[in-house]
């Protein structure tokens, strides 16, 4: 029996399975239907990531797909920033492993339905998060309710693996036995229609959803919480008590962060200590979402730390990522920031190379209008940076000492959960008086950050960021 009739053995009702059914069919004749279509890849090196040895993969007009040698596929979503961070971890990870990994964003080919489909939910997605920023009502009402309880239902798994039906095309010509790590659901879902034999779904957060699942994959997660609540399918289905998942089909593997993070967690953390203690700026980084959401606290941020950046108290360093709209309103609203701002902005190489100096007087704002390049410049900033500013996204999860903004959607609230307990990282402060004083007691205090830097190591000793090198074992066994 089709898997979204039946999933991990709970039947879904007749109701909920048509509704599905008729959901996919909704899609087909809104976005088109090329089942019918051959897709044929290419690779190519990416220029961005090329450190960690990326090939993309890209369409090609000759039939077949020849991959590299020891190659393992990263199937993902251009949705926000958060599935391209992990994806990059992965990939950064298969490389350390001694494997070449190629980049397949299925968010990537316009003419493809699955890129039609999902550009259609990136969009409302994107609109839910900037709303709920900007009215409370919407927020409670809907935003919240959906992102913690909504995508949790086992019924939306069901309509979820009906229409990646659609994206399977996508996928059908590569070949089946390479391993294949998806940062997303659809991804997943999609290589499974395909018939991929050795799908590992790389989960995000700390909240069982079943959003995430794509049975016939192994599913990793990063939390012990996170498996519990995955195996038992916990609070899926509000009536009844569903069977669980099977043994080995959920893996607690740890956080999802990339090589050159885990290995340079040591000295980075050790910099840190060595510029309080000699009294150095405190390093802030801030770094805008993928999609643009907190504008207005990152203003107060600003409007905070901007004198304590005039008296060498502070340095602050901004990622706007692909949000020049971000930066030109941030600029309008504070005009001094403006004035003190050093930009760098769509030349890569040169912000690498400003980045890898680790000189970063007063304010420092970057961005860039490639993806890869908007997503990864957070990634260079982070061994640099004192103290990460960052909703409880996946940056949550990274070995850097943080200061947890309020969360964007309620399955990100045990994303802070998970680091407050850690220790290398702050409780969820949700109001924006919390934030800044949380802010001053850093800047000023001595006891604060030390601590989230110890809690960085112990964490480390303990094996919990080494998620993403999990995951890829798995993929290759």
């Amino acid at each position: 029996m089709e898997r979204s009739r039946v999933i991990f053995g709970n039947v879904i009702s007749d109701a909920d399975y048509q509704k599905a059914v008729h959901g996919k069919e909704k899609y087909r004749k809104e976005l088109g239907d090329d089942s019918g279509t051959d897709y044929y890849f290419t690779t190519r090196p990416n220029e961005v990531l090329a450190d960690i040895g990326v090939q993309e993969l890209v369409l090609s007009e000759a039939p077949g797909t020849a991959l590299p040698e020891n190659a393992v596929i990263v199937g993902n979503i251009r949705m926000g920033y958060g599935h391209y961070r992990i994806s990059a971890a992965i990939a950064s990870a298969a490389h350390a492993l001694g494997y070449t990994p190629c980049w397949l964003d299925l968010n990537a080919f316009p003419e493809s339905t699955a890129t039609k489909l999902i550009s259609k939910q990136n969009d409302l997605y994107s609109l839910g998060s900037r709303l709920s920023q900007q009215s409370k009502l919407f927020n409670t009402a809907v935003w919240e309710p959906l992102n913690s309880e909504g995508f949790r239902k086992l019924t939306y798994n069901a309509s979820d693996q009906k229409a990646s039906e659609l994206m399977e095309p996508l996928l059908r010509h590569l070949p089946k036995d390479v391993p294949y790590l998806a940062t997303h659901a659809w991804p997943a879902q999609a290589a499974i229609h395909a018939g991929f034999r050795r799908v590992v779904n790389v989960i995000p957060d700390n909240w069982p959803m079943a959003l995430h699942l794509a049975e016939g994959s192994i599913h990793t997660v990063q939390t012990p919480s996170a498996f519990l609540g995955y195996k038992m399918l916990r609070g899926m289905d509000k009536k009844r008590i569903l069977k669980p998942m099977p043994e080995g089909s959920v893996v607690y593997t740890g956080h999802y962060v990339d090589d050159e993070l885990v290995k340079n967690i040591g000295t980075d953390c050790e910099k840190r200590l060595e510029r309080m203690r000699t009294g150095q700026p405190r390093r802030y980084l801030l770094s805008v979402g993928g999609a643009g959401a907190q504008q207005k606290l990152f203003e107060d941020i600003i409007r905070h730390l901007l004198p304590q950046a005039e008296a060498g108290k502070a340095a602050l360093l901004i990622n706007v990522g692909d949000h020049q709209d971000v930066w030109e309103s941030l600029v309008k609203q504070i005009p001094a920031l403006g004035d003190e701002a050093q930009t760098h902005f769509n030349d890569y190489a040169a912000a690498k190379a400003f980045i890898e100096a680790d000189e970063f007087p007063g304010v420092q704002v970057f961005g860039d209008d490639g993806i890869f390049a908007a997503v990864y410049l957070t990634n260079l900033l982070l061994r640099g940076c004192d103290v990460l500013l960052t909703k409880p996204g996946e940056l949550a999860y990274y070995p850097v000492p943080k200061l947890m903004l309020h969360r964007v959607g309620g399955h990100e609230a045990w994303g802070a959960i998970r680091t407050a307990e850690l220790g290398d990282g702050t409780y969820e402060c949700e109001r924006t008086g919390e934030v800044l004083a949380m802010l001053d007691e850093i800047t000023f205090g001595g006891e604060i950050l030390p601590m989230l830097c110890q809690g960085v190591l112990r964490a480390n000793a303990a094996g919990i960021y080494n998620g993403a090198y999990e995951a890829v074992k798995l993929a290759v066994k």
